[in-house]
Order: C-alpha cells, then structure tokens, then sequence
C-alpha cells in the first residue's frame, strides 16, 4: 500500500489538488490481498499528506483465463472446502481441463481518483 500512496502522490503533485475525496482501486481475486488490511494500511499510509481522510473504495476483479488448447476465454471453477476459509480458483480449463493463460485476476491498481481541485 505505501509504494502505491507513494504513486499517487507523485501523481498528484503535477495537478494543482487542494483535495483527494476517494481513490478507487481494483483488486485482483489472484492477489488474495485481505480489504480490510489495505484499508488499514491505507489510513495508516496516508497520514499527513494530502490522500488523509479520502476513502479508498476497492472492486472487485474476478479471475479470467484464456485455454491454450481449445480456446475458451472465460471465468473459472472454484474449488471449496478442504479446510480452506475461503474458495480457491481451480487455474485449468473448465471445458477441456487444459493449460490457461490468466488475463484478468492479478491486478492491484489505482483506477481513478475523485479530487477538488483548485
């Protein structure tokens, strides 16, 4: 969460701001990244600069893959249980049970900020 602070900052300062009300980010599914940690870390991170008191509004990204045998391009199965807190996504083919590609799943970025400028 700092290095991305630390982006946005640097971002910010080649507009003239006089306020951040929201960051939105995405959150790939594959980063099993906790929100309730990132929104944490993120207050914590923020302090003293001008992203303190923005709201961080996080979406979802749910995993894609692409078959590298027969071609599906798509969502994926999930598997559950097995003492697992939550599901798991199954990284094959769910027609062919092939080799994937992800495409989609991995991200964790800024997307767009809300801002008062001046």
């Amino acid at each position: 969460m700092a290095s991305i602070v630390e982006a946005v900052l640097e971002e910010l300062k080649r507009h003239d701001i006089e306020k951040v009300e929201e960051v939105h980010m995405v959150i790939g599914e594959l980063t099993f990244l906790g929100k309730d940690q990132l929104e944490f870390a993120y207050e914590i991170v923020t302090r003293g600069t001008i992203l303190e008191g923005s709201k961080l509004v996080m979406s979802d990204e749910k995993v894609q893959v692409s078959c590298t045998t027969c071609g599906y391009a798509g969502g994926v199965d999930y598997v559950s249980g097995g003492g697992y807190d939550h599901v798991i996504p199954n990284l094959s083919c769910p027609r062919c049970g092939g080799a994937v590609e992800v495409t989609k799943g991995k991200s964790c970025a800024v997307t767009s900020l809300k801002v008062v400028e001046r």
